[in-house]
C-alpha cells in the first residue's frame, strides 16, 4: 500500500450551535488541512497521484471556505461547523475528483485535530 500527503491552510470564522462554552461565540481559526491519498499500486510513472493535481483539487475546495463565516455556508447551516464536520465536508467535495482519497485531517490549533475517512 502506498500513500501520499499534502497540506494546505485556510482562515475562517465560525461559532458552534448548541455548545456551552467559549466556542459558542463567534471566533476564528487558521485551519491546517492534511489530505492523504492511497493506492495498492502505483501508476505507470511510479506515483499514487501527482502532488500538483492533489493540491489543485484541494485548493478548489478550500477557496469555498477561506475567509468565510462557515455558519453561512449551506452545508454548515445544518451540520455544526466543528472540525469533524469540516473534515467530512472537505472529504465529500474531494472524493469525486480524487478517487484515491483516504482521509482528511483538520487541525484547528497546533494541538487539536479531527480526521474523517470513509470505510
Amino acid at each position: 500500500m502506498y500513500s501520499i500527503k499534502v497540506e494546505a491552510n485556510f482562515s475562517s470564522a465560525h461559532n458552534l450551535r448548541g455548545y456551552k462554552g467559549k466556542c459558542e461565540a463567534l471566533h476564528g481559526h487558521n485551519w491546517k488541512i492534511e489530505v492523504v491519498a492511497e493506492k495498492d499500486k502505483l501508476d505507470k510513472t511510479g506515483m499514487v497521484l501527482d502532488f500538483e493535481n492533489l493540491k489543485k483539487e484541494l485548493h478548489k475546495v478550500l477557496e469555498k471556505l477561506d475567509h468565510k463565516y462557515l455558519n453561512k455556508i449551506t452545508y454548515f447551516k445544518k451540520a455544526n461547523p466543528t472540525s469533524e464536520n469540516i473534515a467530512q465536508y472537505i472529504y465529500d467535495n474531494l472524493k469525486l475528483p480524487v478517487p484515491s482519497l483516504k482521509s482528511i485531517t483538520v487541525w484547528e490549533s497546533e494541538n487539536s485535530s479531527a480526521t474523517y475517512y470513509a470505510e
